[in-house]
């Protein structure tokens, strides 16, 4: 398919009641309300073309970007080109999920989930920490840091109550994954996550709710050792 072509599709498949939907989550800007499910209908017209998906991030419209993110080969991404997509990611279905999922594959993971999570801006931020939390359901063992996510589950436990608004709520993520993939940290996780207890993190009035870490970690290890995933996108 053509640049052209997905554009139209993405037009045609966009509805009223999903773009309300999105706009309720904290959407702005360009975008036709298309749901995932209607996006991958065309996804394998996409995946294989690596520059129709540069391009379709590049165009600016919310749901073009997320199929870029779905399309796009993480592994022959530049840092140069992640470093673009982040900062052109204006909510968090982009920066959270797109760009972070991308970012967790892609050879400059933690190095860019490092520098990210220090950012003043909070879209940025919030990309860094979902990168973190997707590398540790997708990266081996041996490929951890484990000094450094412990750090970071003392650093969760102190300031996440004080943490910008979505950061709040991917540091409560970054717990549960700690939890449910790095069987070292399991006990750790499952400490910090009973004392930070419920997260309060403002969802623009939907029914969306923020999981408690301690439940959640509980659930998947009643279900058995979590396998690491062999992609974090979907």
């Amino acid at each position: 398919m053509t640049y052209e072509e997905v554009m139209e599709y993405l037009k045609e498949a966009g509805t009223e009641q999903t773009r309300k939907t999105f706009i309720n989550h904290g959407a702005t800007g360009d975008f036709y309300g298309v749901k995932v499910g209607d996006m991958k209908k065309i996804l394998k017209h996409v995946k294989k073309d690596q520059e129709l998906a540069l391009k379709l991030y590049d165009s600016g419209n919310s749901d073009a970007m997320y199929l870029a993110g779905l399309a796009v080969d993480p592994k022959l991404m530049t840092k140069e080109q992640l470093q673009s997509w982040v900062k052109a990611a204006y909510w968090y279905m982009l920066s959270e999920y797109s760009v972070a999922w991308v970012a967790a594959e892609s050879p400059f993971a933690l190095e860019l989930a490092r520098e990210w999570m220090q950012s003043d801006n909070e879209m940025i931020a919030c990309a860094g920490w979902s990168t973190y939390t997707n590398y540790l359901t997708y990266a081996g063992a041996g490929d951890l840091d484990l000094a450094e996510i412990s750090r970071l589950l003392e650093e969760i436990r102190v300031g996440i109550h004080q943490a910008p608004n979505r950061i709040r709520y991917d540091m409560n993520a970054f717990v549960i994954s700690v939890g449910g993939y790095v069987p070292e940290l399991r006990e750790d996780a499952q400490r910090v996550a009973m004392e930070i207890g419920k997260v309060h993190v403002d969802m623009g009035g939907t029914a969306c709710k923020v999981p408690l870490a301690f439940d959640y970690i509980e659930k998947v290890i009643a279900r058995g050792e979590p396998k690491k995933k062999k992609t974090v996108r979907c």
